[in-house]
């Protein structure tokens, strides 16, 4: 697989998830935003986080920082490692599930680089309440921004609960809760890490067989006068 195809690749995954994010910032508020093709379980459901993909945390501002400064190491380790792996040819599968991680990392880095300083709202840690907290409103790229280098949150949207129910009231100790399939709300750099992971686990066999190199094939050797009176097949 050609380099230039595998930049190709990264950079429609890096657009589509930055186009996505900057509209949903730009133009809603925190909410749900719409109900795709009417349909009750795919939503536009705008939140940020602070931390890992999928809404995680890591701590506080300390864990924040850790994150940011972990993403962009394996982002440059990432970078050197896919001009190996396509240089070496490695198997194309292999090659396409090592862009689509390394994309979503970088998608997720970009907004923790660098939406703090470019936006005027979201989410931020208050040091008085040792906590992050939201905003209202409709935020703005203004250039003057609602935090500093290293310290934006992640823009997330995307919402699938397919199924939105309650255990049975006689199942123990979670009788009649609340029960949701599939509640996390996540973006496309997350559903690109999460496509380019379990491809990986899935193919890894055939990802990683053995190639045979040429000469190792069998080849027939004689000791038998080869001459233009015998016919060899």
């Amino acid at each position: 697989m050609k380099l230039r195809k595998v930049v190709l690749l990264i950079a429609l995954i890096i657009i589509a998830d930055q186009v996505l994010k900057i509209w949903i910032k730009t133009n809603h508020p925190t909410g749900e935003v719409t109900r795709v093709l009417g349909l009750s379980w795919f939503r536009l459901y705008y939140i940020e986080n602070p931390g890992m993909a999928w809404g995680w945390k890591l701590g506080n501002e300390t864990g924040k920082i850790v994150l940011t400064l972990f993403r962009l190491v394996a982002v440059i380790f990432g970078t050197w490692y896919l001009g190996k792996i396509v240089k070496q040819h490695y198997h194309k599968g292999f090659i396409i599930c090592a862009a689509l991680i390394y994309a979503g990392a970088l998608g997720n880095l970009v907004d923790s680089m660098f939406y703090g300083m470019l936006f005027d709202k979201g989410l931020h840690f208050d040091p008085s309440m040792k906590d992050y907290v939201s905003y209202e409103g409709i935020a703005a790229m203004t250039g003057h921004g609602y935090s500093s280098f290293l310290h934006g949150s992640v823009v997330d949207m995307l919402y699938f609960p397919i199924v939105k129910t309650s255990f049975p009231s006689w199942m123990p100790l979670i009788g009649g809760e609340d029960f949701e399939f599939f509640s996390p709300i996540f973006n496309i750099a997350d559903a690109s890490i999460s496509t380019g992971v379990i491809t990986l686990l899935l193919f890894q066999k055939k990802f990683f067989r053995k190639r045979v190199p040429d000469e190792a094939h069998h080849t027939l050797e004689t000791n038998a006068e080869i001459s233009d009176k015998v016919e060899v097949s």
